[in-house]
């Protein structure tokens, strides 16, 4: 059972990325350190790989994994675990230079296979050639249905250091943060209905956490008309610091009972209402965001949604 401190509890942005903005700079989100974990457990203690294992090295600490992309192939990783709700961490620099064509994944499934029925929730970073910015997609599917994409840029250059990103997910909402800056909320459009079911909202099935790199220079800078420039390859995405404060699920093929944790009844930390909605510090840093960040809505495309839907209106009176 997770804790009952909120993970993604951060100092004020706002005033600090108008300073970034005015002086044209790159800097981290200035957000509340973390205290520091009593033991810290290597990377293969969390994971395991899925791929080609010849593409994926480990610092000597075990606490950073590097993952390749070549000609050849890409790789990835999935926890052991499965997890209902929590808080979901990972430091991640980006594969640098001419990057175009190569996409770097971070997320949450809830099948290894990309079943017809998973719920998902996405980070996507999507390469681009040297000089131009890293593009920041995001996504939620549910029972296989996706249709739920954002698109921003960052405030900084995700290839020079390590950043952190995080989903906060509960039975009313879904965050996605940037170094602890709330980027975009999702919210559940029946929560407040009765018996609290039937919305486009992933709150039943428990998810592994994934990440990959990979070639989709089919559609991925420019609408694919970059394509990837292999002379360029190897391109490596580096990850370590992965946090679950969470509630884990039994194993997939195991017949256990669902874990207390997973029903509603408040003991966790992501049951209670300061886990529901942002605070007035970071509703300042949400609204920062989407007048400046933000390069694709969803919720604004009339030609694929000629009436938003439901949770638009919600997110919007909840930020």
């Amino acid at each position: 059972m997770g804790s009952r401190r909120r993970p993604w509890a951060t100092a004020p942005f706002i005033l600090v990325a108008a300073a970034i903005v005015a002086a044209s700079s790159c800097a981290h989100g200035a957000s509340a350190a973390a205290p520091p974990a009593a033991a810290s457990p290597t990377f293969g203690d969390n994971f395991e790989i899925t791929g080609a294992e010849d593409h994926v090295n480990t610092s000597a600490d075990g606490q950073t994994w590097y993952l390749s992309l070549d000609k050849k192939t890409g790789v990835g990783f999935q926890t052991k675990q499965r997890y209902l709700f929590g808080w979901f961490s990972m430091k991640l620099k980006l594969a640098g230079n001419d990057s175009a064509g190569v996409v770097t994944a971070y997320y949450m499934c809830s099948d290894v296979d990309a079943a017809p029925q998973r719920d998902e929730l996405d980070f996507e970073f999507l390469g681009n050639r040297t000089g131009q910015p890293y593009i920041m997609q995001t996504n939620v599917y549910h029972n296989g249905v996706g249709g739920r994409e954002m698109r921003h840029s960052l405030w900084f250059d995700p290839t020079a250091d390590f950043h952190t990103y995080s989903i906060l997910w509960n039975a009313k909402t879904i965050v996605f943060f940037v170094d602890k800056v709330p980027i975009r909320v999702y919210p559940n459009a029946a929560a407040g209905k009765p018996g609290g079911g039937g919305g486009f909202f992933p709150s039943s099935k428990p998810m592994y956490v994934f990440s990959s790199i990979w070639n989709a220079d089919d559609w991925c800078t420019r609408g694919g008309l970059d394509k990837t420039d292999w002379t360029k390859a190897p391109f490596v995405s580096s990850y370590s610091g992965f946090t679950a404060d969470a509630c884990t699920w039994p194993p997939a093929n195991a017949t256990a009972s669902p874990p207390a944790c997973a029903a509603a009844t408040a003991d966790s930390w992501w049951d209670q209402p300061p886990a529901w909605a942002l605070d007035d510090a970071q509703r300042q840093d949400n609204a920062w965001v989407a007048r400046n960040l933000v390069i694709y809505d969803y919720c604004d495309d009339r030609k694929r949604y000629p009436a938003p839907p439901e949770e638009c209106a919600l997110r919007n009176a909840a930020s």
